[in-house]
């Protein structure tokens, strides 16, 4: 049953034959082949394979054929055997194949002394050898070995192209890619950094278990083409403009070489396409940090696996302290994409080398990092540092913000509450913002206690009961509002609203007969000033990491 997937012809069919290929054929073996100079050179390609006696055969090749000859016009003459080898080289022949019985009844031993010393195969065929039989098979296989490879070539592309353009992510793209050659496949940028996986989970985690290791060698193996390894690792190079920015790697491929080739050709065009199609303002870095810390919030992935992501993505895990941090701007609606807090925050932490983060954006009301902080330093001072220069980071810019941090975290399984945390305590922040740089869950008192419950029902029914009459009227609940935030100076309030005292009166008098509550009673109006701060919290909720 044909599920879509590329067939994977033998090796000796797969559009690439070498010289040791070739050798291995049952056909040649009948013909008791010796290699008798050049060993080291049998992995060389085979394009073609090439019938000629005449001594100045070179100058009628381009390279990468295997010439078959008898030696006829050579016998006799040891200074033509070693022009003939030396020809041979300066063509870039990938072997010479001579067979004994006519000319020679041995090996010629100037021939073997010349292919030697000029690095190229010789090998004898100890058995008469019709060269028409072997040049049919050979082509026979290099042509559909071509033609097969042409076809994957297609099938990739067809099956990758729609689904860039029915405007899939990159990981469904991915995995698609990892589904194509049977193997994890691994974005990875030119730091080293992981950017996005596919493929088996567990032998995507023993890679990513010892990534620094595994990123070395795939900075070695890397070239300015699409690169195979000894392990079947294909290396591809990601392109967009004219510029390099990462690398695809397929880890493992058991398929041809030069199948390997066209797998990673394929897939990375198509991953090229799809960061040009995609959000030209959010790059793979910033998808995959905001995707990893969704993950670490959410506590939907096992602390094994995360451990490794957070290894892989160049984030320090081993004798560290990690702390949330949410940063919400102040003065302003949405935050834009191109407002560039993810870069002032790394920034800023690149004045501390000790500690290291990873930044994204959290939805549209702000930016998170989690820090990871050396065991032995003082992690609320390190918290304090960076957020004295996320502050003047921005100050330079005319801009402000809260910064709101969670609790030390000795295990990543305990990043999921202290995520919240901090989220609760930056968002209950931007309502009273501190006066110190950081903001703490013990900072925001009240307020943080009221953002924290604001999803339970039972607080939506206490604003319901408490403010049910003024929330029908916007006016009245914003006097209210003021009244309560100036310490119930009337004068004061009165002044914000622009109207004169026996006008706020009335206002306070209406407020009172529609809730039926006394303004003077200390209990009453501490209720509503709870009802308030819960109504305040639920309209400015907004996502988190979680979310």
């Amino acid at each position: 049953m044909d599920d879509g997937r590329p067939d994977t012809p033998p090796a000796s069919t797969a559009g690439r034959l070498t010289v040791r290929d070739v050798l291995d054929l049952d056909l040649v073996a009948a013909w008791v082949p010796e290699v008798v100079a050049g060993s080291a050179h049998l992995h060389r390609s085979v394009r073609w394979l090439h019938v000629a006696e005449a001594p100045d055969v070179g100058v009628m090749l381009s390279g990468g054929e295997m010439v078959l000859t008898t030696g006829l016009l050579l016998a006799g003459d040891e200074r033509a055997q070693r022009e003939y080898v030396e020809s041979m080289r300066r063509a870039d022949v990938a072997a010479v194949v001579l067979g004994l019985g006519r000319a020679f009844r041995t090996t010629p031993e100037p021939m073997r002394r010349a292919a030697e010393r000029c690095g190229v195969p010789l090998v004898v065929l100890h058995r008469p050898a019709p060269f028409a039989r072997l040049t049919e098979e050979v082509h026979a296989r290099l042509v559909h070995g071509r033609f097969a490879a042409l076809d994957l070539s297609d099938r990739v592309r067809s099956a990758l192209t729609a689904l860039n353009l029915s405007g899939a992510g990159l990981q469904q793209v991915l995995d698609e890619i990892a589904a194509l050659s049977g193997c994890p496949a691994v974005v990875v940028n030119l730091a080293g950094r992981a950017l996005a996986s596919a493929g088996d989970k567990g032998s995507l985690n023993d890679l990513l278990r010892d990534w620094e290791r595994v990123s070395g060698q795939v900075a070695e193996l890397a070239g300015g083409t699409v690169t195979v390894g000894p392990d079947g690792w294909v290396v591809a190079p990601l392109e967009a403009r004219a510029r390099q920015w990462g690398r695809l790697v397929l880890f493992g491929y058991h398929g041809p070489e030069e199948f390997g080739r066209v797998l990673g050709a394929r897939a990375s065009e198509a991953l090229a396409m799809h960061r040009l199609l995609g959000d030209q303002d959010r790059g793979w870095e910033d998808q995959s940090a905001e995707s990893l810390l969704h993950d670490l919030a959410a506590g939907t992935a096992r602390t094994g696996e995360l451990v490794t992501r957070v290894r892989a993505a160049g984030l320090p895990v081993g004798r560290r302290t990690f702390v949330p941090v949410v940063v919400r701007p102040l003065g302003a609606g949405p935050v834009d994409d191109r407002d560039g807090m993810p870069e002032l925050i790394e920034h800023a932490l690149a004045e501390d080398p000790g500690v290291a983060g990873l930044v994204a954006r959290i939805g549209s009301a702000g930016t998170a990092v989690l820090l990871s902080i050396p065991e032995g330093q003082d992690a609320d001072a390190a918290v304090h540092k960076v957020a004295v220069r996320v502050h003047g980071e921005l100050a330079g810019r005319g801009r402000t913000a809260v910064v709101g941090a969670g609790f030390g975290c000795r295990e990543l399984d305990e990043v999921r509450r202290s995520f919240a945390e901090a989220v609760h305590v930056a968002d209950a922040a931007v309502a009273g913002p501190p006066d110190a740089p950081v903001a703490r869950l013990r900072d925001v008192r009240l307020r943080g206690l009221v953002r924290l419950l604001r999803d339970e029902p039972e607080l939506q029914a206490f604003i319901g009961r408490e403010l049910g009459p003024l929330l029908g009227n916007p006016a009245l609940l914003e006097v209210l509002r003021t009244y309560l935030a100036t310490g119930r100076n009337k004068s004061a309030a009165a002044q914000v609203h622009h109207v004169s005292r026996p006008a706020l009166y009335r206002r306070l008098q209406s407020i009172e007969s529609l809730l039926g509550i006394d303004l003077d009673d200390f209990e009453q109006l501490t209720s509503l000033y709870v009802a308030l701060l819960a109504h305040e919290a639920q309209r400015a909720a907004g996502p988190g990491p979680g979310r």
